[in-house]
């Protein structure tokens, strides 16, 4: 069955694409040259949008059926077209109220998607604009819930991927399906096989997602398999953190296996091999080996017998795959293995276990990264050789972004050198690293889903994820404020309240379910020292979540700096007319104390997009990729628990990272995708950096003391509750230095 769905049709038919994703019972076929939507099915064509709609959702069992289903079809047909936006906003005042109290529209999300939904997806950019302004709660948590859907993500990310390859007629299967030839409902079994010599990174990430997508999507099942074949690399602690890297991604494997479970199967299957002169042993040097093999020279002990150091399997001398001229399958270790112990001296290979395990263990379906394709001839060898059931292999891309290392080992030298704090580094691509930085489960699901089954090796940007990131944290983040701690100006408001006044305020303006927060007012207030400095003479401003108020003078020291201003209130006037809206904060007491927190945020860690074979790491680590700022916030953040994300406004979105050892809440800058806050500092005067953190590699040969243990480490993010330092004393202090004319700090 076939949905050829043409790419320059304006509308698009977004009703056909959403139901096609939703029930999988179709395979997508974008053509640029298509004069209309069709689908083919069993020999009958269907060529209108409505009668495609109803036979897919006939085939997928989906209850289509609503007393207001005529209503809402209706509005699908017309929303479109709507321009005049008193139009705009009656539709959405109907649709809010009907969702006031249900969950959809209709009779389920399919309905809502393939009939209302899509409708906002052809609207304009204005209408979609109007909807998420916030004004209508129930209207949008209701489009956000469907365009969150994985359906509806990956039919999205299929007609963008179809529009960038300009439509080629390239088929793409409905989520992937056309990916995983001779798929059967019920019997697909993946598997995900890291090795227990480290954490998982964005890399794996995507080989985790994408093998238990397919599980789920073909009601299969997915095997979390150990590849413990290299004792001297591989712990037991390695596979608890990686399960718990896995956990934090919402993935749990159907069944968890080790190699190691079929060493004595793995064996008998070598000896079978000598037996049928499938394979040799070799005591060839390394390095001569390796040179051998590169130049298709066979081996003085190819056609020998006997058990020495290795066992080479015998595929041939100088196949033009070079992954075919006779690789090692069994190999001499000595140490202890961290499961069987000393039982064996001789280790299988990957390139020889994986296919035996597969075979073994039922795996249907293979997905193996792009940098494997060469070596897929010598797994189906291995699987003929041995007589073993055949499985099939799903190419996909590795996952590559600039300025950023992947490699285990080069990832070990900045633990060792002390460049990172650990392997949760917020700077580190490991799982734990980019969570911690603040990276949803959400987002990153999405994100690999999005870039389907593409087999390009790119490098990508960084700044699509946390786009998606952005849109997933920016409706649920509450909003706090914070001033930077060396930049305040202390304010009089002349009319203010005689004493402080607190008032119940929601912590999202947008979406009541956030909560609530208490602010703080008083006749004396704090702002930051760059806004005080944009101030005009009798200047009328915006104080947030306040109201208008008049600048009515201000006291500027000799270097420059302002140190205290007048204001008055002017509670009646239009924030709509003024130019700055401002953040501030009431002047602490005993009862509503400033917390002292500190504000992280982080650079890359090498400083050129790319590195080749031939660079050397050390030459491109940046002087600095850590910067510290001090700031106060509002009280409201002590309710805060360990990764939370919330967003100081004015400043961006940040993760609490928990009290740091002197006791000061430490928040993490999430970053928006925005190119500015994306773009390598590298070039920016370390010195001149308040706050920074230098990047000071240890002696050569110096153990690493990272506050991270290596094979050890606690969950990312935990219940604990932490005790915040309260500052009640800024105006006895901080406030009389800058008063002195304190010189102006530089702060990245």
């Amino acid at each position: 069955m076939s949905l050829t769905l043409p790419t320059k049709a304006s509308p698009f038919p977004f009703a056909a694409l959403a139901i096609a994703s939703y029930t999988q019972k179709a395979d997508l076929n974008f053509d640029e040259n298509a004069t209309g939507v069709s689908l083919d099915l069993d020999g009958a064509r269907y060529a209108t949008e409505e009668e495609i709609v109803n036979v897919l959702a006939k085939l997928g069992d989906l209850d289509r059926e609503s007393t207001k289903a005529a209503t809402y079809f209706a509005l699908a047909k017309t929303l479109p077209t709507i321009t005049a936006v008193p139009d705009i906003l009656t539709t959405f005042d109907s649709l809010d109220n009907h969702l006031a109290y249900r969950t959809f529209l209709a009779s389920g999300a399919i309905f809502d998607i393939t009939n209302i939904h899509v409708s906002f997806l052809s609207a304009s950019i204005k209408t979609l604009g109007l909807l998420k302004n916030g004004q209508h709660v129930h209207a949008l948590r209701w489009f956000s819930y469907l365009e969150g859907l994985e359906s509806t993500q990956v039919a999205l990310a299929g007609i963008a991927a179809a529009k960038a390859n300009k439509a080629r007629n390239t088929k793409t299967a409905a989520s992937f399906a056309l990916g995983l030839q001779n798929a059967k409902e019920g019997e697909v079994v993946t598997r995900f096989p890291p090795e227990p010599s480290g954490y998982l990174h964005i890399g794996h990430a995507k080989a985790a997602i994408l093998n238990q997508y397919f599980a789920q999507m073909y009601k299969g099942k997915m095997i979390i398999r150990f590849d413990d074949t290299n004792p001297t690399k591989e712990r037991s602690e390695f596979e608890e953190t990686i399960l718990e890297d896995l956990e934090l991604m919402g993935i749990k494997g159907d069944i968890i296996s080790h190699t190691s479970d079929y060493f004595d199967q793995i064996y008998d299957l070598a000896i079978k091999m000598m037996e049928t002169g499938h394979a040799y042993t070799d005591d060839t040097e390394q390095a001569q080996m390796r040179e051998e093999r590169g130049k298709g020279i066979a081996s003085a002990h190819r056609d020998d017998s006997g058990l020495r150091w290795c066992l080479r399997a015998k595929i041939s001398v100088d196949d033009q795959n070079k992954t075919l001229r006779d690789p090692v399958i069994f190999r001499c270790n000595v140490i202890p293995h961290h499961r069987t112990g000393d039982k064996w001296k001789i280790y299988p290979t990957y390139d020889f276990a994986c296919p035996i395990v597969d075979a073994l263990e039922g795996v249907t379906h293979a997905l193996r990264t792009m940098e494997y394709r060469e070596r897929n001839a010598q797994y189906y060898w291995m699987i003929e050789a041995l007589g073993l059931r055949r499985v099939s292999i799903w190419d996909f891309s590795r996952l590559n972004f600039i300025y950023t290392l992947l490699s285990k080992r080069k990832l070990h030298w900045f633990v060792d050198n002390k460049i990172v704090k650990g392997w949760d580094d917020p700077r580190f691509p490991t799982v734990r690293g980019i969570r911690r930085r603040g990276m949803t489960v959400e987002a990153l699901k999405q994100y690999m889903l999005s870039q389907g089954p593409s087999q390009s090796l790119v490098s990508l940007e960084w700044d699509s994820i946390w786009v998606l990131n952005k849109k997933v944290i920016d409706p649920i983040a509450p909003r706090f404020w914070a001033l930077v701690k060396a930049k305040y100006v202390p304010v009089t408001i002349t009319d203010g309240p005689p004493k402080l006044e607190v008032k119940t305020l929601p912590r999202h303006k947008k979406n009541p379910e956030v909560g609530e927060k208490q602010t703080v007012y008083s006749s004396t207030i704090l702002v930051e020292q760059e806004d005080a400095a944009s101030f005009e003479d009798q200047e009328e401003i915006t104080l947030m979540d306040w109201g208008n108020a008049f600048v009515r003078s201000k006291t500027v020291a000799a270097n420059g700096e302002v140190t205290s201003l007048t204001m008055n209130l002017n509670l009646d006037g239009d924030f709509r007319k003024t130019k700055k809206k401002i953040t501030w904060l009431a002047q602490p007491t005993d009862a509503y104390p400033m917390i002292d927190v500190t504000l992280l945020d982080y650079d890359y860690l090498i400083t050129k997009k790319k590195l080749e074979e031939e660079d050397d790491v050390k030459d491109f680590v940046p002087p600095v990729s850590e910067f510290r700022e001090e700031a106060l916030a509002d009280g409201n953040v002590k309710t805060l628990t360990k990764g939370d994300i919330i967003q100081f406004e004015r400043k961006g979105y940040f993760i609490f990272d928990g009290a740091a050892e002197d006791g000061k809440l430490e928040f993490i800058k999430i970053p928006d995708g925005r190119a500015a806050g994306l773009a390598s500092k590298a070039g920016k005067d370390a010195a001149a950096v308040e706050g920074s953190v230098p990047a000071t590699p240890s002696p050569s040969g110096t153990e690493s003391q990272s506050t991270s243990k290596m094979y050890k480490v606690e969950k990312v993010y935990g219940e604990e509750a932490v005790s915040p330092v309260p500052n009640n004393n800024i105006l006895a202090k901080d406030l009389l230095r800058q008063s002195l004319g304190r010189s102006r700090a530089t702060v990245c």
